[in-house]
């Protein structure tokens, strides 16, 4: 990697001394010790399902809770912490969800070739814990969206490298635990990796099968909590809402048109992803930039889409900053998420129940952003190894790339 004094590349990469790690050990200690004083059972939504779990061994189906939006298979790997005592999980969980977050940011980071010990590395993830309020969020609700936000980064990390069918893997157990990462199987599709393809669909549809066996109501997923996760009817859920489709109707529009404009830029979203892919050049952003395209563009019109789904897209947009030409280069990519500094109050929008507003902002913003990369990016200028796949197909992105300036970028 070049690191000449004025390349920004260069500056990001380079390793970072010992204060800075003990600033962001401080910040993520802080975080979890701040979640585990004012939460119970590891937080508001990591005990909706370990609930779920205690109703299903007391012979009760864990879908009579409404809010329990995951397949079957997530109540049997919540049974470990349905036997904990509360004030266990009351720190155990929110250390583990911080802890999982660094280690997404690590395979983010891995992915674009970025040293674990540098710059970028350290004050990326600082940044994100102490900057980006749903960083905090997430670690308070003990969400398991945290695992999407591993899983994604790692699963393209694998992908870089070769190993599709592990990728492949790692995205079926992360929808067997929650489905947040249904729409990543389109880039298996993209890619023409049908073996991962089959691995990331079967591998959770085996596990919630065999566990929806072991439930009083087998089909309560499809009854009870698809038909939710599809309309979204619930007052206090919508209030939180950041997709299109829920929050144009609180400013005036009609739902149904609302929900038409929302698939109509999902579908765009989806459009450029695959454009991204195709455009097949060398390096570690074609792999980045279409896996967050596509959930973002899933973001826009699923129901419900909170805040801190953007932790799952995020990291992997930031650790390619090296990069020219990358996402994170462009300045429309960091007024995306000026509304989520945390402690900015905004006019109008100062009620906790109107941060939907905020968060509607910073996705619609983001995916547009991503999008209009993905469609028509200039030429990165990277360079890359030989023995790379002309085509690209093979996605060996990033084993030889290097962070390049480019003259005039933002950065």
């Amino acid at each position: 990697m070049r690191t000449g004094k004025s390349d920004i590349s260069g500056w990001l990469v380079r390793p970072v001394g010992r204060a800075p790690w003990a600033v962001l050990l401080a910040v993520l200690a802080a975080c979890a010790g701040h979640a585990a004083r004012v939460t119970s059972d590891g937080g508001m939504d990591n005990a909706i399902v370990v609930r779920a779990a205690r109703t299903w061994l007391t012979g009760g189906s864990p879908y009579d809770d409404p809010h329990f939006l995951y397949l079957p298979s997530a109540v049997l790997a919540a049974v470990p912490q349905a036997v904990l005592p509360a004030a266990v999980l009351r720190w155990l969980v929110p250390c583990a969800v911080t802890a999982l977050l660094a280690v997404g940011w690590a395979c983010a980071l891995r992915l674009h070739r970025v040293p674990l010990g540098s710059r970028l590395a350290v004050f990326g993830l600082t940044g994100l814990a102490a900057g980006f309020a749903p960083f905090g969020h997430l670690v308070r609700l003990g969400n398991w969206t945290v695992t999407a936000a591993v899983a994604l980064p790692l699963a393209l990390l694998l992908a870089s490298r070769g190993r599709w069918t592990a990728a492949g893997a790692v995205v079926g157990a992360a929808v067997a635990l929650k489905p947040l990462l249904a729409p990543v199987v389109l880039l298996f599709l993209f890619a023409g990796r049908w073996r991962a393809l089959a691995t990331a669909v079967a591998l959770p549809a085996l596990a919630s099968g065999a566990a929806a066996l072991l439930m009083p109501d087998p089909a309560g997923f499809f009854t009870r909590t698809l038909p939710f996760l599809l309309h979204g009817d619930d007052g206090f859920v919508r209030l939180y809402e950041a997709s299109p489709a829920a929050v144009l109707p609180r400013l005036g529009v009609p739902e149904a048109a609302a929900q038409a404009l929302a698939v109509a830029a999902a579908g765009a979203g989806v459009l450029c992803a695959y454009v991204r892919w195709r455009r097949a050049d060398p390096g570690p952003l074609r792999l980045a930039e279409t896996g967050a395209g596509l959930m973002l563009a899933a973001f826009l019109v699923s129901r419900p889409s909170y805040d801190h789904y953007l932790l799952v897209v995020l990291p992997l947009l930031l650790a390619g900053l090296p990069y020219a030409g990358s996402a994170a280069r462009v300045a429309w990519f960091w007024i995306s998420l000026v509304p989520q500094v945390p402690g900015l109050t905004w006019p109008w929008l100062e009620s906790e129940k109107r941060r939907a507003f905020r968060d509607a902002f910073t996705l619609c913003v983001l995916a547009v952003t991503v999008a209009r990369q993905s469609a028509g990016g200039a030429a990165d200028g990277r360079t890359v190894d030989d023995g790379d796949d002309a085509d690209g197909d093979r996605s060996r992105a990033g084993s030889g790339a290097e962070p390049v300036p480019v003259r005039g970028a933002p950065f």
